[in-house]
């Protein structure tokens, strides 16, 4: 019995645009893709080419042919959305009906009166924009009025941002929680986001220590399954901020990419009890390098991830699968906006018993990762997804 399943999202890494992305305003975009294109023939990816990779993106170049140890596929979100709670969430085996609620025109005042009654202070900003940016225009007002500030994007969240120092990380925290239970009903905002930085005037960089605070799910996740079977689920990364804490038994935060890496192998060096699932978000290729359109920081991203997962795959023991997928994506070099993208995601799977060089095809949703997982270890069936676990496996 497999007693093992290792689910890394490498978080934005989309594989090409959907067959929706102009509703979104994403016509055209390609993560990877055009991160190949843009670096040219010497930017390879040889182990996660291994596991199929090249077999599933559309680039310019000529990539090698390599010999293929995984089974490789992609995935379409059904949800109508485009954000990493909805891409988390259908993986666990949620569909969403409606989008969760955007506010391209900044929070109505009677959200914001009442956020500021609540807290006992005003707020600044309260628009659209990118987080770097905003601090760099208010972090000096903010440090010197005390106001905490407010911010969101194209996608559904609550940003505030706040000097860890001069206005306090703890306080910071606690007004985000306020957001939370401020933010609900048609206001249900995906999440609420805390957005520390340090620094002075003109020299403001944020930190590691921001924290997401998400809705419960509103149905049975994967996740709950496992632990009602008395499972494990440990949550690496931003994934217990993304379920809100629900279904997860253990839960480690972690503090960028290379530290998710190096926690989730230990993890793995460690974990043996029967239905464990170790469940880790990559959160840097979309904070740090997606939003910010930086395609080189993001492919070198990518060669450090593929660097660093043999690894993962050296510590796997016999009955041990590794998957590797996205949420959606954020194509760095897409010019029209800086937000997310509406794309396909990978969909890596690489067992020491699995079959070898299988097709998985293009997958309707990502809900079939959570009924694979549910088929394999051998718990109730889930709502949505079909299991994909015949085409994987050499069990009769």
């Amino acid at each position: 019995m497999t007693k093992r399943i290792i689910l890394i999202v490498l978080d934005s890494v989309g594989v090409g645009e959907l067959p929706d992305a102009a509703a979104y305003n994403d016509k055209g975009a390609n993560t990877l893709g055009h991160i190949f294109n843009a670096l040219g023939d010497s930017f390879f990816l040889p182990n996660l080419a291994k596991l199929g990779l090249y077999k599933i993106i559309n680039t310019k170049n000529r990539l090698p042919e390599v010999e293929v140890i995984g089974c490789y596929g992609k995935m379409m979100a059904k949800s109508p959305a485009k954000d990493t709670t909805a891409g988390h969430w259908e993986m666990s085996g949620i569909i969403l009906k409606k989008p969760f609620p955007v506010y391209p025109h900044g929070f109505p005042k009677e959200i914001i009166d009442n956020f500021e009654k609540l807290i006992g202070t005003k707020v600044l900003g309260n628009y659209v924009i990118s987080g770097t940016e905003i601090i760099k225009q208010l972090g000096a007002q903010h440090q010197k009025t005390g106001y905490p500030i407010v911010y969101t994007s194209a996608d559904s969240v609550f940003q505030i941002a706040a000097h860890e120092e001069s206005f306090g990380l703890n306080r910071l925290y606690e007004i985000c929680q306020i957001a939370r239970d401020l933010m609900q009903g048609d206001n249900s905002v995906g999440r609420i986001i805390a957005r520390p930085f340090v620094g002075t005037e003109g020299n403001y960089t944020r930190t590691t220590n921001r924290r997401d605070y998400s809705l419960a799910p509103p149905e049975t996740t994967i996740l709950d399954e496992i632990k009602n079977s008395q499972g494990e689920v440990i949550g690496v990364g931003k994934i217990e901020d993304i379920f809100n804490g629900r279904g997860i038994t253990k839960a480690i935060h972690t503090k960028g990419n290379l530290n998710g890496m190096e926690t989730t192998l230990n993890e793995l060096n460690q974990s043996s009890k029967v239905q464990t699932l170790i469940f880790t978000n990559l959160v840097d290729f979309d904070m740090l390098w997606g939003h910010r359109r930086n395609i080189e920081a993001y492919a070198n991203g990518l060669k450090d991830f593929d660097v660093f997962l043999p690894n993962f795959i050296k510590a796997l023991k016999d009955d041990d699968i590794l998957i590797i997928t996205a949420d959606h994506g954020c194509d760095p070099t897409y010019k029209l906006h800086t937000d997310h993208t509406r794309e396909y995601v990978p969909l890596l799977v690489y067992g020491k018993k699995l079959k070898r060089n299988v097709d998985l095809g293009v997958r309707e949703t990502l809900s079939d990762i959570s009924q694979t997982v549910a088929d394999i270890f051998g718990i109730p069936k889930m709502k949505n997804g079909d299991s994909f676990k015949g085409s994987i496996s050499n069990e009769k």
